[in-house]
């Protein structure tokens, strides 16, 4: 203890065992923390500049396995932390010389990182401590209202914070890579403009990078890597993280778009056994905090994340934590969502997955989170872990099906149309009718654990040399192509070829039905040089570059009139069909699939292994007042021109040109119209609208 200061706390009292965490009120700061094994729980206050222990008190209540303490007079600021007393006879994995985290905690002092040195005997400096705050003091006095995104017009922008802002020419220095700078106008009105409705951000909450990574000298830039589910990451902070995620939040709100967090509670950064003892492990016992099995007549832990331990998310201690680290996130934070990284792991009870698991019933029953979006990530690589389309009809799922089979059709990889053409009207063979919304499907091409939309047609191979693994990790079958040259080129004519199979993908996956899901950067072609697997590279491989030639202004502008199309059509975004009962109504009264000779496709054509080329009609039920949307979607994966012979209706109307890849931005793409024929290009999409032709 520290002598020459003035004692912290003044006058002690038993306090209340629930809200769990530091919760303040006008009279002081109620402590409570989960430690059902302990023999004594010390609550340890230090120094705000340099973190030297202040106090020590041992907490002098405990009603169940909650031990609490009220501390008369205590305000915001103070940092704090908890040591763990057991006894030797029964001393597990937590020694009083390891000082651990609130796992309430709102607030960090500072970021996490691994120092082996700092670790060995006492950590206190190596461990960040608690901050003592009020977040619902935090946030400004009228907040905006969150928006009212329809299930069919949301269209997902998935960004790591630092990455979007850290080479923004407009953002001021000290903000890029924070909370501020990821809510600068430039910024949002970027978002806005491009036309996407959410942004998911990659984690927020605070994260440890591996002591594996962090000794080659590297850092687990992604951040799924948690130490804890309440406090946002210090990294992404300039001076008070709470008040600045949730400024971030508000300007997002204000410009229409939903914040969705991408959250990770299948693992923690605490590991396996031999890893370090930094908060969970060192309040709860292990049975009831990491999933264990039986293996060589043994309990070890289960490892389904690839991390080295697995949270048990169905024991009632951890049910109660996710639960109520959700409800923080949307009530106080107030973000839109969650997208739950392997989300197969939280649907283990204790082993197998079940959609019927605890804390999955928890999260559809609970009424703050009823109207959130939830995303799965349906896998893990745990036993059975695939469970693409096991989820309830509340969820959407990453359709990782619908990725492969666009890559492979437009590759020209013989005998994928038929399942192209599946994924384009929903995946219905996963996501069923009846059972599913048509939206279900989040879809993507690119995700932040794979190439980017550049790399997907610049490389046949991965390139993670940098990433110190000898280029064995990442994924190995990308489905990708180089069109002639690994890497930048200066040829034109692969520039071409790349540039259009771009325009092709990224058309696929907005006029797809389903909730598109567009990787941040991919509509300012970032490459990460073929990397695809960069969670550890913190620097310009990751982070976004800005700086836009003609050729990426034009797919940038391209990318913004694609959206702007789906968003124009009731049809293209949500298409309900009559033999469809999830909803009572339909707004599709037909859907034809033609070859190009106008003839109706056959069982047998969609099996013929060289058929790449084929349209797709979607007729809408007339209304009184407007035009009734009439849609011919035409593609052509081959390497040679296809003349299709379009549907002729009437004499007086024909089909509008509004969208053909074969032209770099809508600029040059003419006003064309047709009655019957039309010559399309190789490797193309051409989307048409029919209309009546004024006499």
């Amino acid at each position: 203890m520290n002598s020459v200061v003035e004692p912290l706390v003044e006058e002690v009292d038993v306090g209340e065992p629930y809200p769990l965490g530091a919760t303040l009120t006008p009279q002081g700061c109620n402590f409570a923390v989960q430690c059902p094994d302990a023999r004594a729980v010390v609550l340890c206050f230090f120094h705000p500049d340099t973190e030297e222990a202040l106090e020590e008190i041992v907490m002098p209540a405990k009603t169940g396995d909650v031990w609490h303490v009220f501390i008369k007079g205590l305000t915001a600021g103070e940092l704090y932390g908890y040591r763990v007393e057991r006894g030797e006879e029964n001393l597990l994995t937590a020694p009083t010389d390891k000082l651990l985290i609130d796992p309430y905690a709102k607030m960090l002092s500072r970021a996490m990182h691994w120092n082996e040195r700092q670790y060995k005997g006492d950590s206190q400096f190596m461990v960040a401590k608690a901050v003592v705050v009020d977040p619902t003091a935090c946030a400004s006095e009228q907040r905006p209202p969150k928006p009212a995104i329809k299930r069919h017009q949301r269209i997902v922008y998935e960004a790591h914070l630092k990455g979007l802002t850290q080479l923004h020419p407009d953002v001021p220095e000290a903000q890029r890579g924070k909370f501020n700078g990821a809510a600068h106008e430039k910024v949002i009105k970027h978002l806005t403009g491009l036309g996407v409705t959410s942004v998911q951000f990659m984690p927020l909450a605070a994260f440890m990078p591996e002591p594996y990574i962090t000794q080659k000298g590297l850092t687990n830039y992604w951040g799924y890597n948690p130490v804890n589910y309440f406090a946002p990451e210090p990294r992404y902070s300039q001076k008070h993280a709470v008040k600045e995620c949730m400024n971030m939040v508000d300007a997002y709100h204000a410009a229409g778009l939903e914040v969705i967090l991408d959250v990770v509670f299948n693992h923690t950064a605490e590991g396996g056994k031999d890893g370090p003892v930094l908060s969970f492990k060192g309040f709860f016992p292990h049975q009831s905090y990491l999933m264990e099995q039986a293996a060589s007549g043994k309990l070890v832990y289960s490892n389904h994340s690839g991390c080295g331990n697995t949270v048990y998310s169905a024991h009632p201690i951890m049910t109660t934590l996710i639960m109520d680290a959700l409800r923080y996130w949307v009530s106080v934070i107030g973000v839109d969502g969650f997208r739950f990284d392997l989300a197969a792991s939280l649907g283990r009870d204790p082993q197998q997955f079940s959609p019927f698991s605890g804390l999955l019933r928890a999260i559809l029953q609970d009424p703050v989170l009823k109207q959130c979006v939830l995303i799965a990530e349906p896998w893990d690589i745990g036993p059975g872990g695939y469970q693409l389309g096991a989820f309830g009809a509340r969820w959407l799922e990453c359709n990782d099906k619908f990725r492969d089979s666009v890559r492979a059709f437009w590759r020209g990889d013989a005998g994928s149309t038929a399942d192209f053409a599946t994924r384009l009207m929903g995946s219905r063979d996963i996501f069923p009718k009846q059972y599913r919304h048509i939206n279900t499907s989040v879809n993507n091409v690119t995700y932040h654990d794979g190439f980017t939309l550049q790399d997907l047609v610049s490389y046949a191979e991965r390139h993670n040399l940098a990433n110190g693994e000898e280029n064995r990790d990442g994924h190995g079958h990308n489905l990708s192509a180089n069109y002639g040259v690994e890497g930048d080129t200066q040829d034109k004519n692969i520039l071409a070829v790349r540039e259009q199979q771009k325009r092709n993908l990224f058309a696929t996956l907005l006029l797809s039905q389903g909730t598109p899901h567009v990787l941040g950067g991919d509509e300012l072609s970032r490459t990460q040089k073929g990397n695809n697997n960069a969670y550890c590279q913190d620097n310009e491989i990751s982070w976004f570059d800005w700086r836009l030639d003609k050729r990426k202004q034009d797919f940038l502008a391209y990318c913004k009139h694609v959206i702007a199309l789906r968003q124009s059509s009731s049809l293209l975004n949500s298409a309900f069909l009559p033999d469809d009962p999830f909803q009572l109504h339909a707004n599709v009264s037909m859907v034809n699939w033609y070859k190009p000779d106008g003839s109706d496709k056959e069982s047998a054509d969609w099996q013929a292994e060289n058929n790449k080329a084929f349209a797709l009609e979607i007729r809408g039920v007339p209304q009184s007042n407007e035009e009734t949307e009439h849609w011919l979607l035409c593609f052509n994966a081959s390497d040679s021109e296809v003349t299709f012979n379009t549907p002729l209706l009437t004499p007086t109307g024909g089909w509008s040109l509004k969208l053909d890849t074969r032209y770099r931005c809508p600029a040059e793409q003419p006003n064309i119209r047709i009655q019957h024929l039309f010559l399309q290009a190789r490797r193309s999409l051409a989307v048409f609208r029919y209309t009546d032709f004024p006499r």
